[in-house]
């Protein structure tokens, strides 16, 4: 679990009584060290609060959703009004949680939101020599781990996704790049061409395969 409070006196509380509770506890002080340990490491549960020096809690949230981290995540506040709420869960926040606030609420909601992310875990999906674990954010290419942006990650997960679909360019653009995007639509070739040099060997076919007259699809050998 990851804790990302400015108060050390809470975020020790906090830790202590995770731990207690069977939890390992990672600590960070600012919203930009959360920021980078949410990016670094999968976690089963985030508890993040709002006010954070150097970047706000709900900035944070935002910014790991965007990159494609779907860790379960409570927020904590010690403001009052419902608007914190309701920015909370616009970023992508999945709970939240008031100050001051007791031990056993707190545990509840965490567990809560364990049980929860794990009835709907992604499992990992396997093309011909490709392996990618969504939750891990990791990928396997003929035996080598491959490093891929969050754009690079999350256009092979969606086209993964959709093994022997013959997907459009359009829809690609859509489901990766967002419906609102204006930039040059040739962006998903240019994607396909990094995700290509970085998931194929000589020799051998790539996975992600081009529909002439259409868009792309998937398929193994």
């Amino acid at each position: 679990m990851l804790v990302v409070e400015d108060d050390h006196n809470l975020a020790q509380a906090v830790a202590d009584l995770l731990v207690q509770d069977g939890f390992d506890v990672d600590l960070r002080h600012d919203g930009d060290a959360g920021l980078a340990a949410g990016l670094e490491r999968a976690y089963d549960v985030i508890v993040l609060d709002i006010m954070l020096p150097r970047r706000s809690g709900f900035r944070v949230c935002e910014e790991l959703r965007a990159a494609g981290v779907n860790t379960p995540l409570l927020m904590l506040t010690a403001k009052e009004g419902e608007w914190d709420e309701v920015e909370g869960l616009d970023v992508g926040a999945d709970d939240f949680l008031r100050k001051p606030f007791e031990r056993s609420v707190l545990l509840a909601r965490l567990h809560a939101l364990v049980r929860r992310f794990e009835r709907g875990r992604p499992s990992p999906i396997v093309v011909g020599d490709v392996a990618l674990d969504p939750l891990q954010r990791r990928v396997i290419a003929h035996g080598r781990e491959v490093t891929l942006t969050p754009r690079e990650f999350a256009l092979l997960e969606y086209l993964m996704g959709r093994v022997e679909v013959e997907t459009a360019r359009s829809e690609i653009l859509d489901a990766v790049w967002g419906s609102d995007f204006d930039g040059d639509h040739n962006v998903v070739e240019v994607y396909i061409g990094y995700l290509r040099r970085k998931i194929d060997v000589e020799d051998q076919p790539s996975i992600i395969r081009t529909v002439r007259g259409v868009g792309y699809t998937v398929r193994a050998g």
